[in-house]
């Protein structure tokens, strides 16, 4: 009887053993460490990158069998939510909705607690979109041209919403003006809808925005598209015309990945790295995402680091070439 039960006990072992051996084959984790993954948005919920953040949440829930769950964290145009994920334990399971902002922070903030190129581990990068100057019902100028002359003329009376300071957004704000020589009042919110309310609501004649959010209230009329940030037109809105088109060189566009912090181990980094380019290449995803101004982008992780870091030397360049200084 020893014997029978010491046999069945092994048995039962080995049998784990190789459940877990093909979970771990098949890119799954083992059913006792299927803990949450905490998917941070460092920018309030209902602007891009919160939502393609949930798009993906999604599908890489269904893909690795294991939850994922979208969490807002926003303050100080995503410092706060990056930090959190920087001194996070790096174990998989908090990681962060990753973009352009991320290499801007050390560049418009006096005091960052984290270095984005050492105190991360990328992962992936899934998506870029383009960037708008949008003027709303209160704007009192419909086209670029004259909002340049319109400012040139009256300085400081227009006012134009972001994100906060730290994002493309502000970036492109202050862009502006140092280029064109040009004073329109920042405005940080803590998010893209809350700027959007206001923009909607006549509080504010300007807001820069990624097109996701923005697209059914241009399609109403209610929203004019003023220039794109990107140095060549967009498909998405093939009319607008780019800022470069006026003042060459202008160029503030808009990727998103996905992090950890730095430690993770790479087998974790290199599992959610392949899930990510699987789901790039879903027909669904694209059709969901297209409308939206997205374009879905996969990078791995080491491509993508090496992405980020020179972003953030050029963005560094850019910033202090025209005069801008951190808040």
């Amino acid at each position: 009887m020893r014997i029978a039960r010491a046999a069945l006990v092994a048995g039962l072992a080995i049998g784990c053993g190789i459940a877990a051996m093909g979970a771990a084959a098949l890119g799954q984790s083992p059913a006792a460490d299927r803990r949450p993954v905490t998917l941070v948005v460092p920018i309030a919920a209902g602007g891009g990158v919160d939502t393609i953040a949930r798009i993906f949440a999604k599908e890489l829930s269904e893909r690795l069998r294991e939850p994922w769950v979208v969490e807002n964290r926003p303050g100080a145009g995503g410092l706060v939510g990056l930090d959190s994920v920087a001194k996070a334990t790096p174990d998989g399971h908090t990681l962060v909705t990753f973009e352009t902002s991320a290499v801007l922070q050390q560049w418009l903030h006096k005091n960052v607690p984290f270095d984005v190129v050492t105190d991360f581990a990328p992962v992936a990068q899934m998506a870029t979109t383009p960037l708008f100057l949008f003027a709303g019902p209160s704007s009192p100028v419909k086209d670029l041209k004259s909002l340049l002359a319109y400012a040139k003329a009256h300085p400081g009376k227009l006012a134009v919403g972001t994100p906060g300071i730290g994002t493309p957004h502000s970036l492109a704000a202050f862009m502006l003006n140092a280029a064109a020589g040009i004073e329109i009042t920042h405005v940080p919110y803590k998010g893209t809808a809350p700027a959007l309310n206001d923009l909607l609501g006549g509080q504010i004649p300007l807001i820069w925005s990624t097109p996701n959010v923005v697209m059914q209230y241009v399609q109403a009329g209610k929203i004019i598209p003023l220039a794109v940030g990107s140095l060549q037109r967009v498909a998405i809105l093939p009319n607008v015309p780019a800022v470069a088109e006026t003042i060459p060189g202008f160029d503030v566009s808009v990727w998103f990945g996905i992090a950890g912090p730095a430690k993770t181990p790479p087998d974790i980094i290199a599992r959610v790295s392949r899930a990510i380019a699987e789901v790039d290449k879903m027909a669904d995803v694209r059709a969901k995402t297209a409308p939206l101004g997205y374009q879905l982008d996969y990078l791995d992780g080491a491509t993508f680091a090496k992405k980020v870091a020179a972003d953030h030397v050029r963005y560094g360049k850019v910033i202090r070439d025209a005069g801008i200084s951190p808040d």
